[in-house]
């Protein structure tokens, strides 16, 4: 395709593109329960049950189940029987997210590219069909043992994969909430060992053509007692984004430390999801069991000062611990859940965005000292 693209504030030539990636294509994780973990999805996400694969479908070894919320689409991956791979990951890691799935154009293209530019290729090009029509698909690896599956779809009609059957949802939204709570996600960070960081940002570069989008370092970082360093790399049409932490020397235990610690070395930490409507997405979640951090009174006092008029007044902002931050482009809106699994590890986020391309750099403080606070409970600063 030549076509030049429009993508947010960004001109994007997809001839020009090494590795062009469509968007996120879904987010699997590996659970210790998938019916259960996708009952809570549906309940406290308000996500709708779309596709399953199990034992009654031929799938011997994986239960699996398919959610969405508009575009974003999460796989729940769970053992069917002990001895699998699952099983293995889970007793390292705890629940978490072992794949960050891209929709490309052409996966043997995608995959021949990262080959040559150094990439440990995990599962070659391969295609799966069923009446529903053909899906091709790759699988590269990247940090820890996290991986990018490289999918084209775009010849297929099914729910989600060959093999999977079409499920109807496991609940019912009450009326008073939104239609869904989010829409897409926005972006997945990453976190690193110390002195990683910048090794994984070239890997996105070099094997996946990602541009380098923003960085944060020193004071922009940092709290007190802990500080970390973040760099964020993007697909060329910006539509996919990958910040990567690593930890920076502090007085003590930083946010980065206790993941790497509890997790069992690199991973996915937190996933963004785009909303339209954050007031509507907090209360509905809250109703359904979702604990986000919290945010003291005190940076409320000041907010309308630097950041000015939002779409939600400050009353409400403050109420519901939604931060907020400004840059050249808009401003933005956003809040953080606590960790959703036992071990301290993978969290979300909810963000609306008025023009903002950034990430919150400005709340950065206030988000890690609610964090610490967490920490400082769980025995772990």
């Amino acid at each position: 395709m030549n076509e030049l693209q429009l993508v947010g504030a960004i001109a994007y030539d997809e001839s020009h593109d090494p590795f062009p990636v469509t968007g996120m294509d879904h987010v699997r994780f590996y659970v210790g329960n998938a019916r259960q973990a996708a009952h809570w999805y549906s309940t406290a996400f308000g996500m709708t049950l779309v596709a399953y694969r199990g034992p009654e479908t031929g799938s011997r070894d994986l239960v699996e189940y398919v959610l969405t919320s508009g575009k974003a689409r999460f796989v729940l991956t769970g053992e069917a029987h002990a001895g699998t791979e699952v099983g293995e990951h889970l007793l390292a890691h705890g629940d978490g997210v072992i794949d960050l799935a891209l929709e490309v154009p052409d996966v043997d293209a995608a995959v021949a590219y990262a080959r040559h530019q150094g990439a440990t290729v995990l599962q070659e090009p391969s295609s799966v069909r069923d009446e529903h029509g053909e899906v091709r698909s790759a699988v590269i690896a990247t940090y820890g043992q996290t991986r990018h599956s490289l999918i084209d779809r775009s010849r297929y009609e099914g729910p989600f994969l060959p093999g999977f059957v079409a499920r109807e949802p496991l609940t019912v939204k009450p009326d008073s909430h939104p239609k869904r709570y989010f829409q897409a996600v926005d972006h997945c960070v990453g976190n690193v060992e110390l002195g990683k960081m910048d090794e994984w940002v070239r890997f996105y570069n070099r094997v996946m053509g990602f541009q380098n989008l923003k960085e944060f370092i020193g004071d922009d970082i940092a709290t007190e007692y802990s500080a970390l360093m973040s760099k964020v790399v993007a697909s060329g049409n910006n539509r996919v984004k990958f910040p990567l932490n690593e930890p920076s020397p502090g007085k003590r235990k930083s946010q980065i430390d206790e993941y790497l610690e509890f997790y069992g070395g690199p991973g996915v930490q937190h996933i963004a999801l785009a909303t339209g409507d954050i007031v509507g997405a907090i209360r509905a979640m809250r109703e359904m069991g979702v604990e986000f951090l919290e945010t003291p009174d005190s940076y409320y006092d000041t907010l309308s000062e630097w950041v000015g008029d939002t779409r939600v007044p400050i009353d409400v902002l403050r109420e519901l611990r939604i931060l907020a931050d400004r840059d050249e482009d808009g401003y933005l809106l956003q809040i953080f859940t606590k960790p959703v699994q036992d071990r301290p590890t993978v969290f979300f986020e909810l963000i609306e965005r008025h023009g903002s391309l950034g990430f919150g750099k400005n709340n950065f403080k206030a988000l890690f000292e609610a964090i610490e606070r967490e920490q400082a409970l769980r025995g772990n600063l």
